[in-house]
């Protein structure tokens, strides 16, 4: 059952009068629960809970924190029914699309569980001392990763379970040692409780503090900012609009004390097709990026926006294929009629631009939060002219560009801001396809996919969800992938210390059978090793 109030730790709360409801776009009208805002006193609880809980969570054994986790995976399932009704009724997507993005919630969970039992990731060190060391003795120096504190997450439009309550943000800062506080998106705030109820089970079942977890609702932005300004929260996780990042990265670095934001933004992901590839395979090219450009009615952080060669007759002839396919695909329904209207304001400003041609046109109306499927035409030139063609338009569309040869392509992609994705679709032996190129592709994007498409994140070790300002505001982490928890850790040396006040994680007998690295070997030896040295 779906209350419309807040948790602040484990209970619930609705002392604001300010309310709001959420919206079923297929339907295109709004739910019928009522729900309610955070207010002052409620933003204050769920934080100074969060602050008190973190200096019982920080000292969680990891094996705990694990076993949490998977509680909390388990809860999921179980009321996975009841996720589905709400969820779809929210945002207007298919069940299949709800049920996958739960199993791949469910699976971050399990990764993060697992990781912390292998205990890596708080890459221990161990430099042993030289007494006898002249001039000046060496200490003994022990370092590992420690949690940072309180994170405040906010809950992403686009992906309401893998990328909002009990997404990547928060199972890696919980899997960190550090309390969340989930600022609720107001699109899918039912979504948000139900997750949240699960959580909070998961919390009493493996004994957990309380305060390790809160979800705030929110109508509009005020919330989001009172909590990035509060001085219990330590950290930020952001998935969305470059404006929405950028506003708080701003507020959280103009704190008397700034704090981190790792936020996920802007990006086109571009896609360069050279000849070779085109002359062999431009109508299945064609076809897969129809698809890819359409899929979740564009509403991916990794839509191919932007697709790059050479001027030929075989580019010519995909551009064809790629139009009258896109226009025969049935578009489906947007997450909000406010994205939906975003959407559409972005198509016209690219209409009004007399250096772009549309070339898709339909003459049918569609319904309410359907969106057209649109591709533009522009030249190298006038993309390199004009930065306002590098928006990104969150939607189902794609900009053709056309280069006249290997130089105008270069200057293409050193005109691009930071990118979460690029995509290279060559023959290995291209003529075209130089080192050069992709080495300054690989200055602009995080992750460079060879022959395929950017839509779709595989959630493992070696994945990079990030990329050069602004597709994120620190390129140098991921938002996906289990290397996404060390966002929320912080590196802290202990010198010269007495074993018995020592982390386990650092004492020599190493009684957590854990990876660490002493004086630069990687071992998991204990006292024989000492006794050695």
């Amino acid at each position: 059952m779906i209350t419309g109030k807040n948790y602040i730790g484990a209970d619930l709360s609705s002392d604001s009068t300010v309310s709001f409801k959420t919206f079923n776009p297929l339907l295109n009208i709004e739910n019928k629960t009522t729900f309610f805002e955070a207010s002052d006193s409620e933003i204050q609880k769920a934080t100074k809970l969060a602050h008190d809980a973190f200096r019982v969570f920080k000292l969680v054994s990891a094996k705990q924190r694990s076993e949490f986790l998977i509680q909390i995976s388990e809860e999921l399932k179980s009321i996975s029914d009841d996720i589905i009704n709400i969820y779809c009724s929210e945002t207007g997507l298919p069940e299949g699309r709800c049920k996958g993005e739960l199993g791949r919630t469910i699976n971050q969970l399990l990764s993060f569980a697992t990781l912390l039992k292998e205990g890596s990731y708080q890459e221990v060190s161990i430099d042993t001392p030289l007494p006898e060391r002249k001039p000046m003795p060496k200490p003994d120096l022990r370092k590992m990763l420690m949690p940072i504190g309180p994170v405040l997450v906010f809950g992403a439009s686009n992906f309401p379970l893998a990328y909002s309550t009990a997404g990547g943000d928060t199972a890696s800062a919980l899997a960190a040692g550090c309390p969340v506080i989930l600022k609720s998106h107001p699109m899918h705030a039912g979504t948000g409780e139900v997750v949240s109820s699960a959580i909070i089970r998961a919390a009493k079942k493996t004994n957990m503090p309380n305060g390790v977890f809160s979800n705030l609702n929110s109508k509009g932005i005020e919330v989001g900012v009172k909590l990035v300004n509060n001085s219990y929260v330590k950290a930020v996780g952001f998935t969305g609009s470059l404006k929405g990042g950028r506003a708080i990265y701003d507020l959280a670095s103009q704190r008397s004390h700034p704090i981190p934001v790792f936020a996920e933004m802007g990006s086109v992901n571009p896609v360069l097709i050279f000849p070779k590839k085109l002359q062999k395979e431009y109508s299945e090219l064609a076809i897969q990026y129809a698809k890819s450009i359409t899929v979740g009615s564009g509403q991916f952080c990794t839509n191919p926006g932007i697709i790059i060669s050479f001027k030929s007759d075989y580019f010519d002839l995909f551009i064809n294929k790629l139009v009258q396919e896109i226009q025969e695909i049935s578009p489906s329904c947007m997450l909000h009629p406010n994205i939906y209207n975003s959407y559409n304001l972005g198509l016209q400003k690219i209409k009004k631009n007399k250096n772009v041609s549309e070339l898709t046109s339909y003459s049918d109306k569609y319904e309410n939060n359907f969106p057209r499927h649109v591709i533009s035409r522009v030249s190298a030139e006038k993309f390199i002219e004009d930065k306002c063609l590098q928006h990104e338009i969150f939607g189902p569309c794609s900009l053709i560009i056309t280069c006249q040869d290997e130089e105008e392509i270069l200057k293409v992609i050193e005109s691009l801001d930071g990118q979460l994705t690029g995509t290279i679709l060559a023959q290995d032996h291209d003529t075209f396809l130089s080192q050069q190129i992709i080495d300054t592709f690989e200055l602009k994007v995080g992750r460079i996919i060879f022959n395929g498409v950017p839509t779709g994140v595989e959630v493992c070790s070696s994945m990079t969800h990030g990329g050069p300002y602004p597709a994120s505001t620190d390129s140098r982490f991921t938002a996906v992938g289990i290397n996404s928890i060390k966002r929320w850790l912080r590196p802290v040396s202990y010198q010269d210390f007495p074993q018995s006040l020592l982390p386990d994680e650092l004492k020599n007998d190493n009684p957590l059978n854990i990876n660490r690295i002493i004086d630069g070997v990687v071992t998991r030896e204990g006292d024989s090793h000492f006794e050695n040295t």
